[in-house]
């Protein structure tokens, strides 16, 4: 799509980088809002025409997901409310701001990041703006145009969480009608703040430390990591106090005091939010008292630093921009030393057993996430949680024999184990589905080598079952540890990870031979069309599968053999072969699941044409 961006009677005749004149700012932002409008009105046409069930698929996914959380947040209040007190008591008020701080306050810091990486990426790594830097327009339009799109993109999340946990708050508390008047400009306002302020620091470090700014990130994320590290060390090292009592209430909230600060947007939004929930006790002396009185100036006060983070974009796209991409397209490139790294060594020693073509793929595929650090290093990030969440797991522990408490454990161990398979399959859709998709552009390259394609597909299904085992199984022994369950349990636990790696990884891998996307580069969007999509919904069907057909004859077979009341109604021995059958069932699916995947996905693949 081609712009004339020629200027009017009233134009800027300040020329541009390209010698031509300038629109005025007014012309110049209805020509970029009308090719807005324009790209979004094609995409709903395309959407609506190729991709129905795609769409129907996403927002279905999404409603379930909020309707989740909604539940979720609903009865944790009315728990809240139940056994702590209601809106007018001391410690619900306290907890209730706890809660709130510290969700906003994570939520503040993952926008930061991500509108960073975004708008980075819209700015400096995309061909529409290479067309629009040789066009006489500003750079601060440029900027402004590619920073709304980072926050429609980087905030849509935000809104998937925020909004549950806000109207489930109001609807347990009663709030007043001007509570859910106020939450949505509160949220859209705090919104504007942390992606400003990543804008901002994006073009800062390219601008002025463009040969240091993977440095710069480096440090952080290491500061990052050395503090929470002394956070899990101080958790997991803490006197066991009773969960929920006042010495346990006391030392986490001062744990996380830094949460509350009064300089943090994060703390705005809540206060705001909070102070309109509050109910109208009778006449004020004065005004100011009033709780929406209160909740409008802190929705002021995000206003109006929204408003200044919009200036230091515009600010910082006019002055810094165009010297910050002409540096870092201009930069030299240091030539990348041929040695073996030792990492690398490690790696070869471990598939030095396998066929020699099959470990040279291995090698290759570990070397491209080694050096990719988007994708583990959110793969330590969720990983490091599940492990700071199971070594703390045994707080909740009663240590007790009743049924309650066996029936509990038994549960808790098949919902971690769940969780984790969950949590995979988010990473076998995003990273796993993608990489043959991403092997189509240099496939003649592999072409040339006397590798056969089924051996390509059976490489990729080894790399990611393999390497997707090791953690997944050390994080549920560890979860099954700290819940001191029987060694029985723990070797069925054991086998479903084992079933679960494998059919998932078998999954991502198959369907992405069976619907591979050649022509697109940026494997986030592979992993958000229809195939993704659909790998996402089959691998969350094939959890649930495998997880009841052995979490059912576990569970009663665990309460038959560990709580005295419930040997007359449950025969052991009888439950032990149920146990068996439940195991040896999913063992069957598995093997059936990934035999059909692998074998559709290699067939489909092998008679493939490229062009």
């Amino acid at each position: 799509m081609s712009l004339s961006l020629m200027p009017e009677s009233n134009a800027d005749k300040r020329p541009s980088p390209s010698g031509k004149s300038l629109p005025s700012e007014d012309r110049e932002a209805m020509l970029f809002w009308g090719v807005r409008a324009a790209t979004i009105r094609a995409t709903l046409r395309q959407l609506y025409a190729q991709n129905r069930l795609r769409t129907a698929l996403v927002i279905g996914l999404s409603l379930f997901f909020w309707g989740g959380l909604f539940l979720l947040f609903y009865e944790g209040f009315r728990f809240l409310v139940q056994y702590v007190g209601g809106p007018g008591d001391t410690y619900h008020a306290r907890t209730v701001q706890f809660i709130f701080h510290m969700f906003f306050a994570s939520l503040n810091v993952m926008l930061v990041f991500s509108s960073a990486i975004i708008t980075f990426g819209g700015l400096f790594a995309s061909h529409e703006t290479r067309f629009l830097l040789t066009q006489p327009v500003r750079a601060e339009r440029i900027v402004l145009h590619k920073f709304q799109e980072a926050v429609l993109f980087s905030s849509w999340g935000f809104f998937l969480l925020a909004s549950p946990l806000a109207i489930a708050y109001g609807i347990v508390t009663n709030a007043m009608w001007y509570y859910y008047a106020l939450s949505l400009p509160l949220i859209l306002a705090f919104v504007y703040i942390p992606c400003g302020l990543g804008c901002f620091f994006c073009l800062l470090l390219l601008r002025f430390l463009p040969s240091l700014w993977k440095t710069v990130i480096a440090s952080t994320a290491v500061v990052i990591i050395a503090l929470t590290s002394v956070s899990i060390w101080q958790s997991v090292r803490s006197p066991r106090d009773p969960l929920f009592g006042a010495a346990w209430f006391e030392a986490t909230i001062s744990r996380f005091r830094i949460a509350q600060s009064d300089w943090l947007p994060s703390s705005w939004l809540s206060s705001g939010l909070l102070e309109a929930a509050q109910p109208l006790d009778g006449l004020v002396d004065q005004p100011f008292d009033l709780p929406y009185v209160q909740s409008c100036l802190y929705l002021v006060l995000l206003i109006s630093n929204a408003l200044m983070c919009h200036v230091l974009v515009l600010w910082s796209g006019r002055r810094w921009y165009r010297q910050a991409y002409g540096i870092l397209e201009c930069r030299t490139r240091r030539a990348r030393k041929a040695e073996t790294a030792w990492l690398d060594r490690v790696a070869q020693t471990l598939v030095s057993p396998l066929p020699r073509e099959v470990g040279l793929l291995l090698i290759k595929d570990w070397r491209l996430l080694r050096r990719d650090p988007v994708q583990w290093s959110q793969f330590l990030i969720f990983f490091g949680l599940l492990g700071l969440y199971f070594l703390n797991i045994d707080r909740f522990n009663a240590k007790s024999s009743d049924v309650s408490y066996v029936t509990w454990v038994n549960m808790v161990s098949f919902l971690n184990l769940a969780v984790v398979g969950l949590i995979l399959s988010t990473f076998t859709t995003r990273f796993i589905f993608p990489m043959l998709s991403l092997e189509g552009r240099r496939f003649w390259v592999l072409g040339l080598m006397p590798v056969s394609r089924r051996t390509l597909v059976i490489s990729k299904f080894v790399f990611a079952a393999v390497g997707s085992w090791g953690p997944c199984a050390l994080l549920v022994l560890l979860s099954d540890l700290m819940l001191r369950l029987p060694l029985l349990v723990i070797a069925v636990h054991q086998l479903t990870t084992v079933m679960l790696c494998f059919g998932l990884a078998a999954m991502a891998v198959g369907l992405g031979a069976m619907m591979p996307d050649f022509r697109e580069p940026s494997p986030s969007k592979i992993a958000a069309g229809f195939g993704g999509t659909l790998n996402l919904v089959l691998s969350a069907l094939y959890i649930i599968l495998m997880v009841v057909l052995t979490a059912l004859p576990c569970h009663f077979y665990h309460i038959a053999t560990q709580s005295p009341l419930n040997t007359r109604l449950f025969d052991p021995e009888s439950l032990r072969w149920w146990l068996l059958s439940g195991v040896l069932t999913a063992a069957v699916g598995a093997v059936v699941s990934v035999s059909v995947a692998l074998g559709k996905g290699i067939r489909a693949f092998e008679s493939l044409e490229f062009h």
